[in-house]
This record gives structure tokens, sequence and C-alpha cells, in this order.
């Protein structure tokens, strides 16, 4: 079996951050360093340029994802220092045709992505008769974040071509082994090894597991359990990013400082200071349960307590919400248990037994319905809806790997500004 080809992405709005990676990784072990699309759509044939001066001894790779006029974009690639092109495989045929026609001219090859091919074995057969050199079992990030798999695709593409196969999306060490055992001559890891703060040992660990492909013994995880290990992976910052700065309680704080809780929310609405439905939840609850407690806004009156919280945490709640006040604090901070309030008050109410249980609340300012997912730590608290919650994770954990990195520039010296081009970004009116 020939040496697989490690191909790494630079889905980076900066050339000189993007030359900077490119060089660790290649000191990892990478071989074909792509310009990736946003990196093209920022700079333009400039980085193509850039790189292929830079690096004399590596194929460039630009990622057009040509769709139309395939020969004018080809030759602006070729003609920049690409040695290889990647095109839509759903393109037209003609935009197919002439591009592979432009990439004869110019003595460069063509990679066809198969992003949202609808049948991608049928429409790789046909890529492969129009001249195409290779096909790139490609799921893009956003289909990944709801589940896409590219080693899925790879697998149906096995045997089915003999030209080349690519594999692209979300891998890291161990997918890209399984990834070269299912077939894949050249694996293209983007995130997994340009958003690491150690960049070529990043990829000095995928280029050992492709060297020494193997498939080990993997275990079936539930939605349910990704979406926890996820989640208590980021923090409520890295949530909201995830969310495009939305989801965030107001006015609410954790009451024993450096604490963290993730789960489902069990919901509660009570008058101020009724500590009935509060307490009857607790009952309802499932262990990993976060309760997330309505108190009518009132911090004159508390509805929850050191009594309540030693029965939540006996019963497997992991953490407790309440728009308004609690109370025996000393006690609750020695339990180092997560409560998170707007204030505290030494008043408790009387259990009247009025609100409700798992129903759809209001709490400090945001909508939470049973079953969302609530990620709480000393920053906030913010609320997943549960039909985004597998989506949202993963979102939030491709912000963190992005601070990994920027936090390693700026701790080489760079300032905050001077990573981020901010400047160049800032929105022009």
């Amino acid at each position: 079996m020939a040496t697989p080809t490690l191909q790494v992405a630079l889905d980076l709005l900066e050339i000189d951050r993007a030359v900077e990676i490119a060089e660790e990784a290649v000191r990892g072990g990478a071989d074909w360093i792509e310009a990736g699309t946003p990196l093209i759509k920022s700079e333009g044939m400039q980085a193509v340029r850039t790189l292929r001066k830079a690096f004399p001894g590596h194929e460039i790779v630009a990622d057009m994802k040509v769709a139309d006029t395939g020969a004018v974009e080809v030759e602006m690639a070729a003609k920049s220092g690409a040695g290889i092109v990647c095109i839509l495989g759903d393109a037209d045929d003609t935009v197919i045709a002439e591009a592979v026609r432009s990439a004869r001219k110019y003595g460069v090859r063509i990679m066809a992505d198969l992003i949202n091919v609808q049948d991608p074995v049928s429409r790789s057969r046909e890529l492969e008769a129009l001249g195409v050199d290779y096909i790139n079992a490609h799921v893009g990030i956003d289909q990944q974040m709801i589940g896409g798999s590219s080693l899925d695709l790879l697998r149906r593409l096995a045997g089915e071509v003999s030209i080349p196969i690519a594999v692209a999306g979300g891998l890291d060490a161990e997918t890209a082994s399984e990834a070269v055992a299912a077939g894949a001559s050249i694996v293209i890891v983007g995130g997994n090894i340009v958003k690491a703060a150690d960049v070529t040992g990043a990829a000095r660990r995928v280029r050992e597991a492709i060297d020494r492909p193997e498939i080990g013994p993997r275990e079936e995880e539930s939605p349910e359990a990704a979406i926890r290990r996820l989640l208590e992976a980021v923090s409520a910052p890295n949530v909201t990013d995830a969310m495009h700065r939305k989801g965030a309680m107001i006015d609410i704080v954790s009451i024993c400082g450096r604490v963290k809780a993730v789960g489902r929310a069990v919901t509660v609405r009570t008058i101020a200071g009724d500590w009935a439905k509060p307490v009857e939840a607790i009952n309802v609850a499932v262990p990993g349960d976060v309760l997330v407690i309505s108190n009518d806004g009132g911090t004159h009156i508390a509805p929850w307590g050191e009594l309540a919280t030693h029965s939540a945490r006996n019963r497997g709640i992991v953490g407790i919400v309440i728009d308004g006040a609690v109370r025996d604090v000393d006690d609750i901070r020695e339990m180092g248990f997560p409560v998170f309030a707007r204030g505290t008050a030494p008043n408790a109410g009387e259990p009247k037994g009025l609100g409700e249980i798992n129903t759809e609340i209001l709490c400090c300012g945001q909508e939470v319905r049973p079953g969302d997912w609530i990620v709480a730590d000393e920053s906030g608290v913010v609320v997943i809806p549960r039909e985004r919650a597998y989506e949202i994770a993963r979102r939030a954990m491709e912000v963190k790997k992005t601070e990994e990195r920027i936090r390693e520039e700026i701790r080489r010296g760079k300032t905050l500004s001077e990573v981020t081009e901010l400047l160049k970004w800032e929105k022009r009116h």
C-alpha cells in the first residue's frame, strides 16, 4: 500500500497566520498544503501565490469549490502556483469538462468535492469518466454539526472508482487512521490540526496514525451521552458564541464561585418564596438534570436553601438555577454545589403549592422548556434548545478549539487585535 498523503486545510482568514501554521504542520509531517476556501475568499489568489513561494517543495491545493467558469478559475489557480484545484462535484458537466481541459493545458490536477452530492456513488463514476483526478469524500462542517460523517461517505465509495479518493470533514488522528484503513489515499485534516495550540504535535499524531492505519474497537455513544460529554468540555461563553451570542440568562451569578452544571432542564414555576413546587421537582428529576426555577422574579424571599440542596444532590441533580433568591448560602458553599441565582435573602416563604412543574417558563430573560439543555458556570447560565443540542455542542467545541490556537499566538507575544486583524474585519458603513 502506498504511503497516504496528509493534506492540511488552512481554513483561516489571515495569510500570515496561515503560513505560520502551515510551517508548523509541515514539521509534523503534512505533505500537501491547502489554501482553504475561506482563505481564498479573504485573500484571493495572493493566498495561493504566498503559499507557493513559502513552500516550494510541497503541493499546493487551491480549494476553489468551482461551480461555474471552470476553465477561468482553474487557470487562475494554476498560474498562481496551485498543483491541484478543487471543484464542486455537483457542478454541471460542462463546468467539470472545462475545468479538466484547463487543468490539462496548465499541467495541474482536479479534485472533485462531493459535498452535498445527492448520489455520491453514481456521481463519482461520472466524475471519473469526465477526467477528474481525485474524488473527495467530504462532509461539510455544518453537516458534521448535525451528525454527518465523512467516514460513512468514504465507505460507500470504496471500490466504486479507480482514481484516488480523498476524505475530509472533522477528522482527527483516530478517524484519519480509520479512513486510510477504509481506502482513502489522501487524508485532509483542518481544525484538529490548525486550531491546536501545538500544531506540530497535532499533525504528527495524524501522520503517525495514517502511516500505521488500524480500526480499533469503538464504543457506540448515544446522542445524549455525546451531548453531555461535549458540553462538559466547553464553557458557557463557548456555547453562546456557538449560538451567535444568544441563549444567555441575565442578572444571574454562581453562588459557589467556580462550579459548573450541565444537564437537561426540569422547569418549575412558582410564586415568590413558595418552595413547594421547587422541592417537589426534586422527585420528578432524574440524575443529571438541572432544576430551573422561576421564582416570580422575587429576590426578597427565597424558594431554595440548604436542605433542598442536600436533597437535590442526593437525587443526582447536578445544578440549580433560580430566577430569584437563595438562602443558607454559607452551607451551600461548603457543599460546593452548583447553585445559580439572582441574589441571596434569608427569608423563606411558605409551601403553598402554587405553580407548575415541567412547563415552559421564562427565567432571567430566557425561555426554558422541559428537556432544554443548561450549561452554567462562573460566567453565567446558557439555555440550549433541546432540538439543537447536539449541533450546538459540536459548534461550541469548534469555538473552544479556535480559542486554543489564538491563546497560543497571544502567549507567543501577539496582541488579540493582531491575531484577529481586527481593523481589517471591522464592519464597513
